[in-house]
């Protein structure tokens, strides 16, 4: 009789756990590459992107949100660990493959988002760029991921996998060769992988390369056949392609019953460069590169249905460091420690009516700036140190440095109390300017 009630008792405790297990909410983060604030539907592009747009109508679309620095790989290093990346030194890009720092990585000490999810009983998997270290002891699956597909380095071919020798696609740590279209081939990897987990809680990470250069529509092009800008054409297609790519893992969600029990958050990992790529930031100043508005402040959207609200838009500063909080506050985790984002999921649902961040900073070689309330400090690599009321003025037209010396003493103190928590760079391989179309832009734009 004991045994039977023993044998009972342990049967329905391993039915509960595999209820709560599968009642988890899935976890999707997916990262767009070069993405302009103003190349979404609802951000002003004329660009259709219904499938990301429709995100935004099932959830809370952010606009004042931003990245923590404005190139690729120091952003990804902040998302993946909640913490200022200029807290362990990786604050640039590295360059090429075959060119990089050799110490170029994610530092093996920080604790990723894959981790985390990992030890809340997720399953885990990438697809995408990883951007984070060529070295097999930084590949994605020895930094919390159970699967990967996708390449390692910060810019890849469309269309031909073999394109670079030093930067080829894996599956796993197997380099292969991928005959689709590269968003085609990302989008088809991100569904299988949601098929095949469908039965249990995961932690999709989809880090699309588009709009990234190279300019490859291929056979997008045709939805643009009226857009005579060759430039703005590829732009488009690819454009359009990565909506695509948002729209089918949605369907893969739905499909197996899993959209209303998914958090899904949509992010560019900086500002567009525009003069490149054609990519624009709306009403902003600046680009991929510089620390104007244009160059930090992105796409950034969440959904998770009956959890918080459809179709609203929440007006205060966040960050993509509270991406990783935010998931692992939705799994059910103990809030992390020592970090620098903040679960945003009480502000959204209404629980807490404050502000998420007092301040938030921003440093990349010679760059810098802080935000406080709706001001901003910033310095240029080019040396000027300005100062912008960013509700009045989000153009950051008119320079107030030198009209409101209290503020600029006050946020020069703030960034001057961060700054000095952070340690020097790792690798300081790139060119810490914004490219020189850019810089060319710009001048122009002011003068």
């Amino acid at each position: 009789m004991t045994r039977r009630l023993f044998l009972g008792a342990t049967a329905s405790a391993a039915a509960t756990f595999a209820q709560t297990r599968r009642n988890k909410p899935n976890v999707v983060v997916i990262v767009a590459d070069d993405l302009g604030y103003g190349e979404i539907g609802v951000q002003g592009t004329e660009v259709p992107t219904p499938n990301i747009d429709a995100l935004a109508k099932g959830g809370v679309r952010f606009t004042n949100g931003y990245v923590s620095c404005p190139v690729c790989s120091p952003t990804r290093a902040g998302l993946m660990t909640g913490r200022y990346q200029q807290r362990f030194g990786h604050e640039l890009n590295p360059g090429p493959a075959q060119n990089s720092d050799p110490n170029f990585g994610l530092p093996l000490d920080q604790t990723t988002l894959a981790n985390r999810m990992t030890s809340l009983g997720y399953a885990t998997g990438m697809v995408g760029k990883w951007h984070l270290g060529y070295q097999p002891q930084y590949h994605p699956m020895k930094r919390g991921f159970d699967e990967f597909f996708g390449f390692l380095g910060g810019a890849h071919s469309y269309i031909d996998s073999r394109a670079d020798k030093a930067n080829p696609i894996y599956r796993g740590t197997t380099p292969v060769e991928e005959p689709e279209y590269l968003t085609d081939a990302f989008m088809r990897e991100a569904a299988r992988f949601i098929d095949s987990k469908a039965n249990q809680p995961f932690f999709l990470y989809l880090t699309f390369n588009a709009v990234h250069n190279p300019l490859q529509g291929a056979k997008y092009l045709d939805r643009f056949k009226n857009v005579t800008d060759e430039k703005r054409r590829h732009f488009s297609a690819m454009l359009s392609a990565l909506d695509d790519g948002v729209g089918r893992v949605v369907t893969a969600l739905r499909n197996s019953r899993l959209e209303e029990n998914t958090l899904i958050v949509f992010i560019s990992d900086n500002g567009g460069p525009t003069p490149a790529t054609t990519a624009g930031n709306g009403p902003l100043h600046g680009f991929k590169g510089q620390v104007y508005e244009g160059g930090i402040r992105v796409p950034y959207i969440m959904q998770w249905k009956g959890r918080i609200p459809a179709g609203k838009t929440y007006d205060k500063p966040v960050i993509s460091l509270d991406i990783l909080p935010t998931a692992v506050a939705a799994a059910g985790g103990p809030a992390p420690t020592g970090i620098d984002g903040v679960d945003l999921l009480p502000f959204l649902t209404g629980k807490n009516s404050g502000t998420p961040h007092d301040e938030l900073h921003w440093r990349f070689g010679p760059q810098w700036a802080v935000r406080k309330g709706d001001w901003k400090l910033l310095k240029t690599a080019q040396g000027s140190v300005e100062l912008y009321d960013l509700k009045s003025d989000i153009g950051e037209k008119k320079d107030l440095a030198a009209s409101a010396a209290p503020k600029l003493k006050e946020l020069q103190a703030s960034h001057d109390a961060w700054n000095a928590q952070l340690i020097p760079p790792k690798w300081k391989t790139e060119r810490q300017a914004a490219p020189g179309p850019e810089r060319k832009a710009l001048r122009k734009k002011k003068q």
